[in-house]
């Protein structure tokens, strides 16, 4: 065997000094990158040395990761297409602080582990190597020996960028996002204004479900983009709404048991792909949001699991390290490195794909080491408590990096427990997201709406009791996914009644939400009333919309999107409380509510609801200003598949009162004529 410099001067001859295959030799001058010429037989071909190549990683970056506050992490670890002392090839680099031995394997070295034993900066605990003359494309994983010499399966890389279709598991080298981005107009809008007082109404989709190709496959994103996007801006929401779109092993999991963090799903296409549907997206005006959990991680063996062949991500101690919900792991929030590769990816996902914000799962499950445990399976903090600080201390970080780096991006917090300022800033002791989820609202109105509307003057508080904590934080309205699955039905098949009663009761609830202090959430299918519970492994049941019930559902949620965008009075003051008065609240006898819905130089709009399938005549309902009505909305409407019962158009007050005709379980909005 011989060697040459990568200029092409030859330095010699290497002879071999053991038959396993270790050749030694001289080379002339100071150590460079070395091209190795072999010869075997009739056989000749060269090898350049990765081991003559110097490291990657510097001083500064052992500094910032040992102390946890490495904000460009995704730029360092993980796989990086770059050009290192001359030439083009990947980077590889690998958090294992208690490996006695890492090594990379992939396609480009036949998965021999021989061949790319990785270095070990010792002192922060990463393994890493450049591999010159490979690009994109590639699979790998690395090849871990745990300390007490026990080769671990092969792990997938925690900051890979692309990931091979489940049931394969190995990472991909690729770049993520892309580089041609045409939605400046639209960061820019979101970079100038306060969100809590902009109209946020929300599509959640599942990916995988929404639509299906005519081989029932996933649609890819290119395909999703040419569907989706023009069907939201038609509906007029303002922003979409991903369950995880990361890499995960298991369909019926959602997406919410992701072994790929930063990795957008192979199952609907490339990294790039993903981001021309944002880009698309941005361009048509619609925001997107991605659903990101922190909260637990699957147990998967190429996993984060014992990924050094100890509890690395996770605690050892399973009453703080096992989610019994979920057969999950669950992060050590207070470890830095596990902080910071958390908190590096919620900068990730804003900066490679500029997603609007993020959704962030299960928080109540993060904050309490007591949740769904009982005495004795959990571990109280160090006052005796049931809080999880380090959690707190987590969710805080990620939140002021994020608001921090990138304007006009937003949190948004699934917490279904009283813990004080979840959507409050930081410095005011709050959690720092920008909204919560309003579960109390979902679970009262929705048991409300399921009751015989002759039961409801019973349970009048199921809608008014919402309405005394609905400033306390920055509210999320959620109709989620998961009302709709689990044997718990469809939003339709919850309404009481017969079948016209239940397609009249969905048709008043949306419109009283969309009336309601709050910013809106319906995932998908709902829109039209789908009437079979969501399932994950089939689309939505598009037939339905030949049917004019579910045609009219559709219409009127278009209208409510339209009217919610265009009346500053309607979302212009969902999160503060001047935006909102009660005209009547104590008619429970007849199941109505009335409110005011209010913003500064705005006309106020009037929410009238009647929740039984009496028509209430001469209705008499107190309004702050004397005149001219007009009825922009009315769920009884025809159009809509309604009665058609209502007041002509308008209504007019006098004295502080106008009598008005309430349609049979119906909400109507009246605007005032200024």
């Amino acid at each position: 065997m011989s060697v040459q410099s990568l200029k092409g001067a030859a330095l010699g001859k290497l002879l071999q000094v053991d038959e396993r295959g270790l050749f030694e030799g001289k080379i002339r001058g100071k150590p460079h990158p070395l091209r190795y010429c072999a010869q075997a037989g009739a056989h000749e071909w060269t090898v350049i040395d990765p081991f003559s190549f110097a490291p990657v990683l510097g001083p500064t970056d052992d500094f910032l990761i040992a102390e946890g506050t490495h904000l460009r992490l995704f730029d360092k670890m993980g796989a990086h297409e770059i050009e290192h002392q001359g030439v083009r090839g990947v980077h590889f680099a690998v958090w294992a602080p208690n490996a006695r031995y890492v090594a990379l394997v992939g396609d480009f070295n036949d998965w021999d582990s021989r061949r790319h034993p990785m270095r070990a900066r010792k002192d922060i605990g990463v393994w890493e190597i450049f591999v010159p003359e490979i690009g994109k494309g590639h699979a790998y994983k690395f090849r871990i020996t745990a300390a007490d010499g026990t080769v671990l399966p092969l792990k997938a890389d925690p900051y890979a960028f692309a990931s091979e279709l489940r049931p394969a598991t190995a990472s991909i080298t690729a770049l993520p996002g892309k580089t041609d981005w045409g939605d400046e107009a639209h960061r820019a809008h979101w970079s100038s204004v306060d969100p809590r007082r902009e109209a946020i109404s929300i599509y959640e989709v599942h990916p995988g479900s929404w639509q299906r190709d005519a081989q029932d496959w996933f649609l890819d994103w290119d395909a999703m983009a040419a569907r989706l996007i023009p069907y939201v801006a038609e509906m007029g929401f303002t922003h979409i709404e991903f369950l995880p779109v990361s890499e995960h092993p298991y369909d019926p999991s959602w997406g919410y048991q992701t072994t790929g963090l930063y990795a957008p799903s192979a199952r609907f296409g490339t990294p790039q792909a993903f981001a021309r549907f944002v880009d698309g997206a941005h361009r048509a005006g619609i925001g997107v949001l991605i659903d990101w959990v922190p909260a637990h991680f699957p147990t998967d063996e190429h996993g984060l699991a014992r990924f050094d062949g100890t509890a690395l991500y996770e605690h050892e101690d399973p009453r703080l390290g096992f989610h019994p919900d979920w057969n999950t792991a669950i992060y050590n929030f207070g470890r830095r490195e596990v902080s910071s590769f958390l908190v590096n990816n919620a900068l990730f996902w804003a900066e490679a794909y500029h997603v609007d914000g993020l959704r962030v799962d299960a928080v109540a499950s993060m904050l309490y080491r007591d949740y769904s445990r009982k005495a004795g399976e959990w571990i109280p903090n160090s006052e005796g408590g049931r809080e999880n600080w380090e959690a707190v201390e987590f969710l805080r970080t990620m939140n002021k990096a994020l608001y921090g780096a990138h304007k006009g991006v937003f949190t948004v917090a699934e917490e279904s427990t009283s813990w004080p300022g979840v959507s409050q800033p930081v410095h005011e002791g709050g959690l720092g997201f920008g909204f919560k989820w309003n579960m109390g609202f979902m679970h009262d109105t929705l048991q409300y709406m399921a009751r015989d509307p002759i039961h409801r003057r019973h349970h009048h508080k199921d809608i008014t009791f919402g309405l005394t904590y609905a400033f306390a934080e920055n509210f999320v309205l959620p109709l989620s996914h998961d009302e709709v699955v689990h044997g718990k039905g469809s939003l339709l098949t919850k309404m009481s009644g017969d079948p016209w009663q239940k397609f009249a009761n969905l048709r008043a609830y949306y419109a009283m939400m969309w009336g309601y202090p709050g910013k809106k959430l319906l995932f998908m299918g709902q829109e039209f009333a789908q009437i079979r519970e969501w399932s994950e492994d089939r689309a939505l049941d598009w037939h339905l919309l030949d049917e004019p019930a579910h045609a009219g559902i559709r219409a009127l949620v278009r209208d409510l999107n339209q009217l919610y965008r265009s009346r500053p009075a309607l979302h212009a003051r969902d999160c503060e409380g001047e935006g909102f008065t009660w005209l009547i609240v104590d008619d429970a006898e007849n199941s109505v509510f009335a409110w005011l819905r209010m913003a500064p130089g705005a006309a106020p709009v009037a929410v009238i609801s009647n929740m039984t399938p009496a028509v209430r005549r001469d209705y008499r309902v107190p309004l702050p200003q004397d005149g001219r009505w007009r009825e922009v909305l009315n769920s009884d409407a025809r159009l809509y598949g309604g009665s058609g019962v209502g007041n002509f158009g308008e209504v007019t007050a006098k004295d502080g009162v106008a009598s008005m005709t309430l349609p049979p379980l119906a909400t109507i909005m009246l605007e005032f004529e200024v």
